[in-house]
């Protein structure tokens, strides 16, 4: 179950030849695919595009009717592998992942299709997951399509030029024979827009067809001599066709005067920030009538020598809008005018951020310092350029620190990874603190206070892969940990295979939520909803045990703190060898929410009897020490100051933000701690029966009161 579904937004990918798309532009992607006649289609999910791979799924029975056959890609290594199809038949075929860690994943067998080449177009939509929005390291993809001579798209962020470049990318691969990687910001991910849409194209050859006449030329196979041959080939033949076409077809884009004193070249992701600072600086309007050049690459590898020296002829001074470094664009700008003796001066890095966001107030600042150094007349009479500086200087942030709290990312309220990290807490205060190697995904968090554990991470379902290291120690055992997606994506066997290989005497959780949650809650192998499209609910006891674990413990209810912290204890203790694994199992909230709740509000709103689980805190019993706060960090537990004069101290509370799973109670039973914790039934349409109960329970309740105020013991003042 996918965090969003697509199911009515998918018929606009029917919308025929002249008819307007209005919408995000994941959708208009899909479309653009499916105009140029995609055969296949395959990926991974993950931020900026896990919504690409939700539309595709969504509109399976669109592809059928096509004939486009989509694959849910197990990792990316297996997405890029698929682009196998297009090496030796004339097949157009596109894969999709978040980089630049999915290119990473992907690089083996993206380093072998480069080499031996395409005959039909392999596009690799690549979400570059780059700023201040990203989850992941910083790093660009623009280094990978130069190592491994991949042309490298960077489309304006307009929709019609967006679905353009994509049916350009395609021939633009057929006719140098290189696969292309369109390269998409988060930004441009989820922007909303129009285009004119074109009559979605069937595969002029399909799958079948491939299938029935099968080829084979050893000239495009990655094996020497053919291999030596193969980078011969990339600079004498495929880089100038790709030249030649990228320059016939205008790919890259002129805007503002033909002529003046200073220009800007830009990547092509970076056009809507650049024409909004300028209008800051009174140089453009909001619809990119500029009074500066621009050369707008939106092909940013290769490099259009011959452009950049037309763009560059007769200015004084052009300005290079890089964003991340290092300044590849730059130095090849640089490389391209000295070499044809044309002086005009090459700014970037100087007076723009090396590296980060390129954020429209960096911009406006960097674009101002070149132009008043080149050409300040164009400044002239300029209006006031916001500036956020003053509001964030050091020392009213550090005043602000004092005033709000820190609110580090944590896990969702309910959240069914919380319970185990408690319970480690609890674990290791009794056994002592142990090496915890972290994987990426929502139990990455743990890492965070209130939990603070976890030592590493590397990758996605390397979890168990980081703590290789450790196999063989007499000290304390090591604790890996990674969810049910990373075990999947490639955790199996760089893990658990690997471990089970070298008798790695470490402790393995594996968080089993039901779904790859960190990239949007889509099912997986065990994913234990039925999915019509998709074989579900294979065990991950049965994988593990199939490659010859032994020591193989389920806790189908993470919740049970106490029976998490049991098997965490037995596993860090026992005398068996080999690794001890430990599958945790409770469905992602989340999701799971996302499921029930319209369910719940169509059934109150019927008329029907709903139980609702609450959980309180008995502000009379409550110490005030927080203890259940530090065990748990659940958002919906939080503090409250009472109105007695004799209580200083906050008592715990819960807000109405609680889903009822129960683990702040768990805990404290689990840890000892306060018996303040009590579970309310909030019952919508009560039945006469509830009524009659409730007036019931409040009268003995009442009664109680009042006969404990008879006997307190009170003190007259005189």
């Amino acid at each position: 179950m996918a965090e969003r579904s697509f199911a009515r937004e998918v018929e606009h990918l029917r919308l025929g030849d002249g008819d307007v798309f209005r919408g995000e532009a994941i959708l208009a992607i899909t479309k653009g695919l499916l105009q140029a006649g995609v055969s296949y289609v395959g990926g991974y999910q993950g931020s900026p595009i896990s919504h690409l791979m939700d539309v595709l799924a969504d509109a399976k029975d669109i592809l059928d009717e096509l004939g486009v056959n989509f694959q849910s890609s197990a990792n990316e290594a297996t997405a890029a592998a698929m682009l196998s199809a297009s090496v030796m038949y004339p097949l157009r075929g596109a894969v999709a992942w978040k980089s630049t860690v999915g290119t990473n994943v992907a690089s083996d067998a993206l380093a072998n299709l480069a080499s031996g080449g395409v005959t039909g177009g392999a596009l690799v939509i690549i979400g570059e997951d780059y700023g201040e929005g990203s989850s992941i390291m910083q790093e660009r993809t623009h280094a990978f399509a130069m190592k491994s001579q991949m042309w490298l798209l960077d489309p304006r962020p307009d929709h019609a030029c967006i679905v353009n470049l994509i049916a350009r990318g395609f021939e633009l691969s057929e006719t140098s024979n290189t696969p292309v990687m369109l390269e998409v910001r988060v930004r441009t991910c989820h922007m909303h827009g129009s285009f004119v849409c074109k009559d979605n194209v069937r595969p002029s050859f399909t799958i079948d067809d491939a299938l029935n006449a099968p080829k084979r030329d050893l000239s495009r196979i990655v094996l020497p001599p053919a291999a030596y041959d193969h980078e011969r080939e990339k600079i004498a033949r495929r880089l100038p066709a790709a030249v030649d076409f990228i320059r016939a077809r205008r790919l890259n884009e002129l805007f503002g005067p033909a002529t003046g004193k200073v220009g800007i070249a830009l990547q092509g992701g970076m056009y809507n920030n650049v024409i909004r600072a300028l209008q800051y600086l009174g140089l453009s309007d909001a619809y990119g009538d500029t009074q500066v050049p621009l050369y707008v690459m939106n092909v940013t590898y290769p490099v259009i020598d011959s452009e950049i020296a037309d763009f560059s002829m007769g200015k004084d001074a052009i300005l290079m809008v890089e964003e991340g470094q290092p300044e590849y664009l730059e130095q090849a700008v640089n490389t391209v005018l000295r070499r044809r003796d044309i002086n005009t001066r090459v700014r970037g890095k100087d007076v723009l951020p090396m590296a980060g966001d390129y954020t429209i107030q960096a911009l406006a600042k960097g674009i101002q310092a070149f132009l008043d150094d080149h050409s300040p007349n164009l400044l002239g009479n300029r209006p006031p350029v916001p500036d956020a500086s003053p509001v964030l200087a050091a020392p009213k942030v550090e005043r602000l620190k004092s005033v709000v709290p820190p609110r580090p990312p944590g896990l969702c309220t309910g959240c069914p990874e919380r319970p185990i990290f408690a319970a480690m807490k609890l674990t290791q205060q009794e056994l002592g603190d142990h090496h915890v190697s972290a994987d990426i995904g929502c139990h990455l968090f743990s890492i965070l206070p209130p939990f603070n554990i976890g030592t590493t991470t590397m990758g996605f379902g390397l979890g168990a892969a980081s703590a290789a290291a450790f196999s063989k120690g007499t000290g304390k055992r090591s604790i890996a940990v990674m969810g049910d997606g990373g075990f999947w994506h490639n955790g199996l066997t760089s893990g658990i295979g690997n471990a089970v290989f070298n008798k790695h005497d470490g402790v393995f959780v594996i968080v089993d939520n039901f779904y790859s949650s960190a990239t949007g809650g889509q099912d997986i192998l065990s994913s234990r909803a039925h999915n019509k499209s998709r074989q579900t609910n294979n065990p991950i006891s049965k994988a593990v045990k199939g490659v010859g674990a032994t020591w193989v413990r389920e806790v189908d209810r993470t919740y049970d703190v106490g029976r998490m912290r049991a098997v965490l204890k037995e596993a860090l203790t026992t005398k068996e060898e080999g690794p001890k694994i430990i599958i945790a199992s409770s469905e992602c909230m989340l999701n799971r929410q996302r499921r029930e709740r319209p369910l719940t509000a169509k059934s109150i709103k019927d008329g029907k009897r709903v139980v609702k689980e609450r959980f309180g805190v008995d502000e009379d019993v409550c110490t005030g020490d927080h203890a259940c706060i530090r065990l748990s960090g659940c958002p919906s537990l939080s503090v409250k100051q009472l109105d007695d004069p004799l209580r200083d101290d906050p008592v715990a509370a819960i807000d109405n933000s609680c889903v009822g799973c129960g683990n702040c109670g768990e805990v404290s039973e689990a840890a000892a701690l306060c018996p303040s914790f009590y579970r309310a039934e909030v019952i919508h349409n009560p039945t006469r029966w509830d009524r009659v109960t409730a007036r019931l329970s409040m009268a003995l309740i009442g009664f109680l009161q009042r006969r404990r105020a008879r006997r307190r013991v009170a003190f007259e003042v005189a």
